[in-house]
């Protein structure tokens, strides 16, 4: 597969050219697992009822899309979802509690314009036909493939692209660090100026999931006027437009994808994906419906031992992995990228803002028991503390420098001097802050991750035998996010690193923005509240926000290498959250049933992260997982 770039310079001198973008109960098995999905089950399921738009909101509606007819073969997945009207089909990048929470099946509804191969470092192009960067005018320019179009048959074209990523912007899209403007050139032609030439541009645009003009016209329109009046997001006028693109609720979303939602057949126990034919490579895709089962992992866990799901991505804890493998089930365990860590709320807790009272916890926790008893082979302890995957730390780190950062092996003792040094004392078994409190705290968890679940409860009862106590909360895990950004608890779990991007600024991006104060400001909060201008022992005065948005500077990723470095010792030594292991898929794989044998093991497919270009996505879309 070739990159598909545009030879920028001959065309424009052929005048072709103008100037001008989660995972509690791993302790017990199998067994409590079947008896919640029981109980589940037992409920009812109702049609989803369809949800009307917002007051004030007016943006076209999709037409009713028709689906296809009950025949052909079906691909069964899972994914947890929530029925509408909670669950709802505003699937703008973004905007929270989509139906399907912006997971990888989103990508065959909405389609981006290239997936990616991790391994190969080559792109799939879906919308895209050609795409690059003309460095003399600081640019980067896609061009659509001819053609396209929406589930209601009307023209997919480079004014969707506007509109998307005007839209995006209103959510504090990071794209928009680094471009100033986006201009359709003609029906298949955007061009994108950088103010901050960069590689990162080319994933941010190519991996963005496009949504129609028609629908989201008007209110791209109003963000795009806003910054015209010299306005932005954090004006009285922008808050009112953030809020307008969040409550936007069409009753249907037009669809790019090989596949539409069946709105009809949506319950609390499955829906059904059919094929779109107007979608983009929807004749390379040999299934006719995909079934999604809804559920987190315990509720899943049945219907895989049952034989009903060929492919899920969840943390299933080692028991149930070993009950899958009994069954005859596949495990395949490719990178994820990312995994679980510890995250403070520094205004709530001042008593953590000293780096030293978090260095301490970094040296206090056993990683790799958290990792094992969490998803056992599974889940790995993180060595290098950089803030982003071990894999690739020596691709982006020279050897040089490894050694300067430090691995915070498993330490009580130097976290006990750490802490004294911090100003803390310990009473009896209990620490006790420098104010003279003991050291009591709730760690807020997300209930249906059940290898987050149990890295919270086991995080909970090792730092609890250190002598701060800890009461670990779940909450579903739908809300748990937004109550970290709007700074609602004292700990939490939640994710680090990029297991969606191959470049470390999108894992700096989730370190140090997705939960603290650049993104958490879409929730009206401050999430962690880790401020990003800091002083460090290794560099001395940082801008960590600056830095971040430095990391993907330029085009030549090898200059690229010296800011990722500055970031990841500023890390390694700040610690604003304390990577617990970095996550490998256990994902079951059914062949014979419905699909046939997946590619083996050593096929570099796997390297793709299961979150980001899943790789199961893009070998149904491709063709390469076939029916039985």
């Amino acid at each position: 597969m070739q990159s598909n770039r545009i030879d920028l310079h001959a065309m424009w001198r052929q005048g072709r050219m103008s100037r001008r973008r989660f995972l509690a109960l791993a302790g017990s098995g199998v067994a409590s697992a079947l008896l919640a999905a029981c109980r589940r089950e037992a409920a009812t399921p109702t049609t989803a009822p369809q949800p009307g738009q917002t007051p004030g909101v007016s943006p076209t509606p999709a037409a009713p899309t028709t689906p296809v007819a009950v025949s052909g073969k079906e691909f069964h997945g899972a994914w947890p979802y929530q029925v509408p009207p909670t669950g709802h089909f505003n699937l703008l990048e973004g905007v929270t509690q989509s139906i399907l929470g912006a997971g990888i099946y989103h990508d065959f509804i909405l389609s981006p314009s290239a997936m990616y191969y991790w391994k190969e470092k080559k792109w799939l192009p879906l919308l895209a036909q050609e795409w690059g960067f003309e460095e003399a005018s600081n640019e980067f320019v896609l061009k659509l493939k001819s053609g396209l179009k929406w589930s209601d048959g009307s023209p997919l074209t480079s004014q969707d692209v506007v509109t998307t990523v005007w839209a995006v912007r209103a959510l504090r899209n990071v794209i928009w660090r680094y471009i100033d403007s986006v201009e359709a050139e003609d029906e298949t032609t955007i061009r994108f100026h950088m103010s901050t030439p960069s590689t990162v541009v080319e994933r941010y645009v190519l991996k963005l999931r496009i949504v129609s003009d028609k629908q989201y016209g008007e209110l791209a329109k109003k963000v795009q006027d806003l910054f015209a009046a010299g306005k932005d997001m954090d004006s009285p006028e922008g808050q009112a437009i953030l809020d307008e693109i969040k409550n936007f609720r069409p009753e249907q979303i037009l669809a790019s994808g090989p596949f539409q939602f069946d709105y009809g057949s949506i319950t609390n126990a499955q829906l059904t994906l059919v094929k779109n034919p107007n979608g983009v490579m929807a004749d390379q895709v040999l299934f006719d419906r995909i079934v999604l089962f809804n559920g987190e992992t315990p509720d899943v866990t049945p219907v895989v031992l049952a034989k009903d799901v060929d492919y899920a991505t969840h943390g299933f804890p080692p028991a149930t992995e070993k009950a899958f493998q009994e069954q005859g089930l596949r495990i395949i365990r490719p990178p994820v990228y990312s995994g679980p860590a510890l995250l403070f709320n520094l205004d709530r807790l001042p008593e953590f803002k000293d780096k030293r009272v978090r260095q301490a916890l970094a040296y206090a926790i056993d990683r790799a028991q958290n990792g094992t008893v969490s998803l056992g082979e599974s889940g790995k302890a993180v060595k290098y503390m950089a803030g982003f995957s071990d894999i690739m730390v020596p691709d982006w780190i020279p050897e040089s420098e490894l050694s300067k950062l430090n691995t915070y092996d498993h330490d009580p003792a130097r976290a006990e001097q750490l802490l004294t040094e911090a100003g803390w004392k310990k009473s009896g078994d209990v620490w006790q802050t420098p104010e003279g409190k003991n050291a009591e705290y709730e760690l807020l968890f997300p209930a249906e991750f059940a290898d987050w679940s149990a890295a919270a409860q086991n995080l909970a009862e090792q730092l609890t035998r250190f002598g701060i106590k800890v009461a670990p909360r779940s909450v579903t895990y739908s809300q748990q996010p937004i109550e970290v950004d709007k700074g609602n608890f004292q700990l939490a779990i939640q994710a680090w690193g990029s297991s969606t991007n191959p470049h470390p600024h999108f894992a700096f991006v989730q370190d140090l923005f997705t939960h603290n104060i650049p993104i958490a400001a879409n929730q009206g909060g401050k999430g962690m509240a880790f401020e990003l201008k800091q002083t460090t022992d290794v560099l001395g005065e940082l801008d960590l926000e600056q830095l971040v948005v430095d990391a993907g500077l330029g085009l030549d990723e090898k200059a690229q290498r010296q800011n990722v470095t500055k970031i990841a010792l500023a890390f390694n030594e700040l610690v604003p959250m304390i990577p617990l292991w970095e996550r490998y898929g256990n994902n079951p794989v059914l062949e014979g049933v419905r699909v046939q044998p997946w590619p083996p093991d050593d096929d570099p497919i796997y390297l793709n992260a299961p979150y980001g270009d899943n790789f199961c996505i893009m070998m149904l879309w491709t063709g390469q997982l076939k029916p039985v």
